[in-house]
Formats: C-alpha cells, sequence, structure tokens
C-alpha cells in the first residue's frame, strides 16, 4: 500500500493501461457478455413476447450452472492440452461453445417453442460458468501479488462493459413490437452477440499463457484438498451462509427489474438508456468509490455500510411503481442502486479474495462464487410467484428487508472471530 501511495497520477494510468491489464479487460469482458443474454436480456425478450410472468421467473433457474460451477472446477485443474496450456484450454473451449449456443438461441421463437430457447439458455450458461472458471484462476496466476487489485478492477470494468454491450446498446436497437422499421429482432440480437463473442475468443487464442504451478496428480486430489483446506475453518458454515445471503435480496429483486420496467410502461430504448448506460456509469462509479473506501475502512466496516445501502436501494424501486412511467425517477431509483450495488460488489469481492487460499484459488473461489450467485440462479426462480401474491412494491420492500439475514451473520462471524482471536 505504501508503494501504491507514491505512484503519481502518471504512473497511475500507465499501469491501468499496461498490456497486462488491457488482457485482463478484454478477458472481464468475454465472462461478462453471456450473463445478460441467459438473464435480464432474455427476460426482458420474454416480456415483449408477452410470456407471463411466472414463466419468466422460472427462467431464473436456465443460470443454475453458476451456482454449481464447483462441481466440475477441479477438472478445470487436472484435465488440459499441454500444447495450449491449461487456463487457455478452457477458456477457448467454453467460448467456442458459447458462440454455437447463443447462435442457437437466436434461432429460437419463444412463443413458438418456449422448451427448446430454455435448453438453449442452460447450455449457454454452462458453458459461461466454465469460462468463469477459467478466467478466474487465469487472472489470478497470470497477474503478480501487486497487480492483483488493480486487475480484479479492470476484471469487473470489462464484465460491466460486455453487460452494457448485451443489455443497454443491444436492446435499445431492438423494436418494441413485430414492426421493425430501422430496427433489429431479438433473433437479430443474438446473431450480433454470438459474433462479438467470436471476436473475444480470438483475442483469447493469442493471450500468453502464464506460469503455472504443477498439476494435481489425481482428480481426487484435485477435488479432495481445497475443500478439507476451507472446512477445516472453524467459521467455515456461517461463512457460506453469509457469501449465500449478503447479495440474496439484490438478486431475487433485480431478476424481475426488466419485466418490471415493461410492466411500468417503459419502452425499450428508456430500459436501455436510462437502466443499462447510465446504470453502468453509476455502477463503476459505485465500485471506484467502494475501492477508495476499502483501502480507508477496511473490508469489514464497508460490508456493514454497503450492506445497508444496497437493502434501501433495492426498496428504493418501490418509487417507480407510486410515480408510474416517468424518467426522473426510474433515472433516479436506478443510479442510486447501481451506485450502492457497485459499492457492495467492491467490498463483496474483496472479501471473498480475503478468505480464498493461495494455495487453492480456483477451485475455493469457484466454491464460494458458486454459494453467492444462488440467490440469483436458484432462490430468484420463485420470484414471479412471490411478485404475483404481493405486488411490485412489497416485492421490493421484501427483497429490501433480505438484507438482515447476511448482516446478523457478518456480525456473528466477526463475534466470533474476536472471541478465537482473544483467546
Amino acid at each position: 500500500m505504501s508503494e501504491s501511495n507514491e505512484l503519481n497520477a502518471g504512473s497511475i494510468w500507465k499501469k491501468v493501461f499496461s498490456k497486462n491489464m488491457l488482457i485482463v479487460f478484454a478477458l472481464g469482458f468475454a465472462s461478462g457478455l453471456p450473463l445478460l443474454l441467459t438473464g435480464a436480456t432474455l427476460k426482458q425478450w420474454l416480456a415483449q413476447d408477452k410470456i407471463d410472468i411466472k414463466t419468466i421467473g422460472f427462467f431464473s433457474w436456465v443460470g443454475l450452472a453458476y451456482s454449481f460451477k464447483y462441481l466440475w472446477s477441479p477438472l478445470l485443474d487436472r484435465y488440459f492440452s499441454e500444447k495450449i496450456g491449461r487456463r487457455k484450454t478452457w477458456m477457448i473451449l467454453s467460448q467456442i461453445g458459447l458462440v454455437g449456443g447463443i447462435v442457437m438461441m437466436g434461432a429460437q421463437v419463444p412463443t413458438l417453442d418456449l422448451t427448446s430457447l430454455a435448453m438453449w439458455a442452460v447450455f449457454v450458461a454452462f458453458m459461461s460458468a466454465t469460462q468463469d472458471i477459467a478466467i478466474d484462476a487465469y487472472r489470478r496466476e497470470f497477474l503478480t501479488n501487486e497487480e492483483i487489485g488493480l486487475g480484479s478492477s479492470m476484471g469487473v470494468y470489462g464484465y460491466r462493459v460486455a453487460m452494457l454491450v448485451a443489455g443497454g446498446v443491444g436492446v435499445s436497437f431492438v423494436a418494441d413490437s413485430d414492426i421493425l422499421g430501422n430496427k433489429i429482432s431479438w433473433n437479430q440480437l443474438y446473431y450480433i452477440m454470438a459474433g462479438v463473442m467470436a471476436l473475444c475468443s480470438l483475442i483469447t487464442f493469442f493471450v500468453p499463457e502464464p506460469e503455472r504451478e504443477a498439476a494435481p496428480r489425481s482428480i481426487i486430489e484435485a477435488v479432495v484438498a481445497p475443500f478439507i483446506e476451507f472446512f477445516k475453518r472453524p467459521e467455515a458454515i456461517f461463512i457460506l451462509l453469509f457469501v449465500f445471503a449478503f447479495k440474496l435480496g439484490d438478486q431475487i429483486a433485480g431478476s424481475l427489474l426488466t419485466p418490471f420496467y415493461k410492466d411500468m410502461g417503459f419502452h425499450n430504448a428508456e430500459i436501455g438508456v436510462i437502466t443499462k448506460s447510465f446504470g453502468l456509469a453509476s455502477s463503476l462509479a459505485g465500485l471506484f468509490v467502494g475501492g477508495l473506501a476499502l483501502l480507508k475502512f477496511g473490508i469489514r466496516k464497508c460490508l456493514w455500510a454497503f450492506g445497508i445501502l444496497q437493502a434501501l436501494s433495492t426498496a428504493s424501486f418501490a418509487l417507480v411503481v407510486y410515480t408510474g412511467p416517468v424518467i426522473w425517477s426510474l433515472a433516479t431509483t436506478v443510479l442510486f442502486e447501481d451506485f450502492a450495488t457497485g459499492m457492495g460488489t467492491a467490498a463483496f469481492t474483496a472479501y471473498i479474495a480475503s478468505i480464498t487460499s493461495r494455495k487453492f484459488t480456483a477451485t475455493q473461489f469457484a466454491l464460494l462464487t458458486s454459494v453467492a450467485t444462488l440467490g440469483r440462479t436458484l432462490f430468484s426462480g420463485f420470484s414471479g410467484i412471490l411478485q404475483a401474491e404481493v405486488g411490485w412494491a412489497n416485492f421490493f420492500y421484501i427483497g429490501g428487508l433480505m438484507a438482515l439475514p447476511g448482516l446478523a451473520l457478518l456480525w456473528w462471524i466477526d463475534k466470533n472471530q474476536k472471541t478465537t482471536q482473544t483467546n
């Protein structure tokens, strides 16, 4: 930290735009591109095609692979092509699979065959989760200890820019009805995104393979050792519960935001510009402010503060229910929510990194991030049922209240660790 404080503005920007950081940014972009194509963008497509809200809620389950990727993450450590490299082997394979899967999603018509669309979305989510495992491991092995902090931020920035491309920019060009005019269809949007993914695969082919540690000698070793190390910790179960609960309310409420915007009467262009473009800028600002706050106040204090802000920002979407489809209420709510989420993401990512053993980074990181996404991929599948029962305003209030168990678990972990240190 003392070294970074001595850096002047010029040297900081030189580090930001160094070759290593640009590679990490590009891989972060590749990692983020498929997420909305099986999430918010897909749900907006379904909402426009008049698919009922309960069915749209169930579509959250197509992304379950993100929450169970730890099950096959050891395979990526054990098996690979010596010629291509351990991390590049799986990055390239998963990206080729993503190109094909996104093309097939684009070939579907939801009103004619919803099952086929769901199956291809499941495939894309699986390949995307596999890509995430490989990219997370690549970033940790490729960057030095001094670069990992900045590199993690650059990876998240690339991820968010990709979400803008697959969500805000792309969606804003999609027609609000079957009358296209000078706009594109949802099918064409997915074909375009497949082309962008193909470019990402090409870039991946040319990135250098990092120097690697010795590969596990057997699949048993690759599977068992990381879990033994983690679950030997006294607070292991409570850590997993906290990782699951911290963003639960935010994830469940967020799973229906695009149908919510359509139900309120906003057009695709308004949704794209405000919720994705302005929202991205606000989220990136939140990441930056959150990073500075982490340096000054530490991870635990920031988790408390940002967790409370996340809860308030989730509940604030009720404002749009009361005002109706007016731009100022949507913009205010989205900017607040994305800024708070950006800060929360900065603290949460730092926390996960801080509790991951450097010896078992890939598998333990996959385990923790799998648990962290359960709210988005598993439990948000019931969000449509909840919303249908309580209405939009109460739905967002409940989402805000769901932050309380996570904060209670954080308090217990802090208290238990202080007691252990005292003893």
